[in-house]
């Protein structure tokens, strides 16, 4: 790896960790000893990246730092192409949208050599066919993004009828379903609706009565605790 090219991996190293990071777990991540990290620190801080930290004690990247021009492997290139691909041929209409004018950026600012793997990726994804969905996902997203709850008549596998309101948590999307995780205010507990079983739906102007982050780690635990009475179930 180019010097240039490790004092940005370094970089994007210290951007994502949300700790003092030492320079040997550095150097592990990018093959160098921890002398060439300690080196390469000293180069950054010279040109006047806001790094703070010792060695023995770790470093860390000051808050408001912005990065130089975008610069992309070929492997991020590819990563980000398939995930663009899952979204065009999973996702509803606006994500497609979307993902179309992500690449659009992302090709303006890629270097010049790798401008061609947006235009001829060497991945694909096969395209599937579209849930039909009473209540569409873009709906659904903004309802999570608002805190707002969702009024909806569900359908559930014998084909019998409830009415509900929900909390929304999450939509996950799988290749030809999306699905809510979502509060239940009739069952008081956390659970999950595939979005084409929804026969009605409208979205409420009444506020869900939490912190979203406080609710998704609800949901997590919940998750996690029925995923081991689960496991322990088949080991039993």
């Amino acid at each position: 790896m180019r010097r240039g090219d490790r004092l940005f991996e370094i970089i994007e190293i210290l951007r994502r960790a949300k700790a003092p990071i030492s320079a040997q777990s550095i150097g592990a991540e990018l093959g160098v000893t921890k002398r060439t990290v300690y080196r390469d620190m000293a180069a950054l801080i010279a040109q006047g990246v806001p790094i703070t930290g010792e060695a023995g004690v770790g470093y860390i990247l000051e808050p408001g730092f912005h990065m130089p021009p975008l610069m992309l492997t070929p492997d991020e290139i590819e990563a980000v192409m398939l995930g663009v691909m899952w979204v065009q041929t999973r996702g509803e209409p606006e994500l497609a949208v979307a993902a179309e004018k992500l690449i659009t950026k992302l090709e303006t600012v890629a270097p010049a050599k790798y401008r061609t793997s947006f235009l001829e990726p060497v991945v694909s994804v096969a395209p599937v066919g579209q849930p039909e969905e009473t209540l569409g996902a873009a709906s659904i997203r903004r309802a999570i993004r608002h805190r707002k709850k969702i009024s909806l008549v569900y359908t559930d596998f014998t084909g019998r009828h409830s009415r509900r309101v929900i909390w929304p948590v999450l939509l996950g999307y799988r290749d030809t379903s999306r699905i809510i995780a979502a509060w239940c205010e009739l069952r008081q507990g956390f659970r999950y609706f595939r979005t084409e079983r929804i026969v009605e739906a409208e979205v409420l102007d009444t506020p869900i009565p939490r912190r979203m982050d406080l609710l998704r780690t609800e949901w997590r635990r919940a998750a996690d605790a029925e995923r081991k009475r689960y496991e322990d179930g088949i080991r039993g």
